[in-house]
C-alpha cells in the first residue's frame, strides 16, 4: 500500500474531502480502493505474532479496521481536525459506543433534555439499566448544567442544533463547565455538518455523526462515526470498539467516501435553498412560527453567530391547525417527500409528534416545543423555486 496525497499544507476542506486519507494500492487506482473482506493472511506466524501485539503496523481483522474503513476515517480527521476515529455501522452505533465505553455502575451523566429519541433512549434507559445515572437538563440554560452536576459525574451529552426544534446549545460554555467538573462532552453534530460547525475546536472532547444523513447524503446506506484525541480513543473506545463490533462495513465506508466527496457542494445548496424556503414560510398566514438558525428572529442567533459558519439544510415550523392541517398539508406535497430521514438530496418532510419522538410523553413533547403542528423539513438538492411552489400549493390545502 502506498500514501496518498502527501503535502505539508494544511487543505481547506472541499481539497480535504476529495483526497484527504486516500491510499494506494500498487494498482495506483483513481478512485479509493473497496477492500471487500472480513480478515488479512500474514507472510508468517511470527508476523501475525507481531501485528497481534501491536509491535507491526498493519490490519488484522475486519471488526478491528479495515484499509478502506480507515480512509473514511481519515477522511473526515481531516475534515473535523480530529486525531483519531472510529467508523461505524451506523449514527445510532456512533451515540452508544461513544457513552457506554466511557462510563461504568455509580457514574452519572447530564445530557440536554432536546435529543433524537432513540438518543435519549440510550442515555435514559440503556445507560441506566447498567447502572448509570442521568440527568436531562435544558440544554440553553447554563445554570442547569451547573446545577446537575454531582462527584460521580463524568459525561455530558447534547447535540446542537437539536431535532427537531433547532435550538443551539453554546458548545464552548458548556465544555467549560464539563471540564471544570472533570466531564467529558460528548456532541452529536449531525444537523450542522462539519462544514457549518466544529465542536472539537470549540472545546468538545468527542463528537459523533450519524454519516447515514449528509455525509452520505443519497439515502444509500447507513453509517456513523465517532472523532476524538487519540488518547482518550485509546483509553476509552479502542478496546470497547473491538470487542462489541459496532464497526462500520468496508462496502458503506467506500460509499461514505463518494458522499465526502460533494458534501461542501450539497451543504453549501440547501442552506442557501433552506434559508429561502424559511424567510418565505415565515411570511406566510397559515404558518404559525418558522424556526431557523440562520435567521435574525431566531432564540438563540447571538451563539450561532459565534459557533457556526451558516444556517442549517434543516427548518422547522409549525402549520395552523395542529396534526390534522400538518397532515393535509404533507399529503398534499409532490416534489418533498415523507420521510424522517435528513441531509438527502431529495427533500424529506416529517412530522415529529407522530414519528421521530412518538415515544416522547406528551408533556414531554410540550417540554421541547414539538407541537401536533410542527413539521421538519430537510431541503434537498432540487430548484429552490419547485420547492417553493410545491410548499404553496400544499399551504394552500390547508
Amino acid at each position: 500500500m502506498q500514501k496518498k496525497t502527501d503535502t505539508a499544507r494544511k487543505l481547506r476542506p472541499a481539497t480535504a474531502m476529495v483526497h484527504g486519507g486516500t491510499t494506494r494500492s500498487s494498482f495506483g487506482e483513481t478512485s479509493e480502493a473497496l477492500f471487500l473482506t472480513q480478515g488479512f493472511v500474514y507472510p508468517s506466524a511470527e508476523a501475525a505474532e507481531a501485528r497481534f501485539r501491536g509491535d507491526e503496523p498493519g490490519f488484522i481483522y475486519s471488526r478491528y479496521g479495515n484499509p478502506t474503513t480507515r480512509m473514511f476515517e481519515e477522511r473526515m480527521m481531516a475534515l473535523e481536525g480530529a486525531e483519531d476515529a472510529r467508523a461505524t455501522a451506523s449514527g445510532m452505533a456512533a451515540v452508544a459506543a461513544a457513552m457506554q465505553c466511557q462510563v461504568k455502575a455509580g457514574d452519572h451523566v447530564v445530557a440536554a433534555r432536546a435529543l433524537f429519541g432513540s438518543c435519549r433512549y440510550v442515555v435514559e434507559t440503556v445507560l441506566e439499566r447498567c447502572g448509570v445515572a442521568c440527568t436531562l437538563v435544558d440544554g440553553r440554560d447554563l445554570d442547569a448544567w451547573r446545577a446537575a452536576v454531582r462527584p460521580e459525574t463524568k459525561v455530558f451529552f447534547m447535540e446542537t442544533p437539536t431535532n427537531p426544534t433547532l435550538e443551539v446549545i453554546d458548545i464552548t460554555a458548556v465544555a467549560e463547565i464539563a471540564h471544570a467538573a472533570g466531564a467529558t462532552l460528548v456532541v452529536d453534530n449531525v444537523f450542522a455538518t462539519p462544514m457549518l460547525q466544529r465542536p472539537l475546536e470549540l472545546g468538545a472532547d468527542v463528537v459523533v455523526y450519524s454519516a447515514t444523513k449528509h455525509i452520505d447524503g443519497q439515502g444509500r446506506c447507513l453509517g456513523g462515526i465517532i472523532l476524538s484525541s487519540a488518547e482518550w480513543i485509546d483509553e476509552n473506545l479502542h478496546n470497547y470498539f473491538r470487542h462489541t463490533g459496532p464497526s462500520l462495513s468496508p462496502f458503506n465506508a467506500w460509499t461514505l467516501l463518494k458522499g465526502l466527496e460533494t458534501l461542501p457542494l450539497r451543504v453549501a445548496q440547501q442552506t442557501r435553498s433552506a434559508a429561502r424556503i424559511a424567510d418565505t414560510l415565515a411570511e406566510h398566514g397559515k404558518v404559525n412560527k418558522v424556526i431557523y438558525p440562520g435567521r435574525a428572529d431566531h432564540p438563540d442567533a447571538a451563539i450561532i453567530a459565534r459557533q457556526m459558519t451558516g444556517g442549517s439544510t434543516l427548518l422547522a415550523f409549525e402549520v395552523a391547525g395542529g396534526k390534522e392541517a400538518a397532515f393535509r398539508f404533507s399529503n398534499a406535497l409532490e416534489i418533498i417527500l415523507i420521510s424522517n430521514n435528513l441531509g438527502d438530496a431529495k427533500s424529506l418532510i416529517t412530522h415529529p409528534a407522530t414519528t421521530t419522538h412518538k415515544n416522547l410523553t406528551p408533556e414531554a413533547r410540550t417540554e421541547l416545543g414539538i407541537s401536533d403542528g410542527l413539521l421538519r423539513l430537510s431541503i434537498g438538492l432540487e430548484d429552490v423555486d419547485d420547492l417553493l411552489e410545491d410548499i404553496e400549493a400544499a399551504l394552500a390545502t390547508v
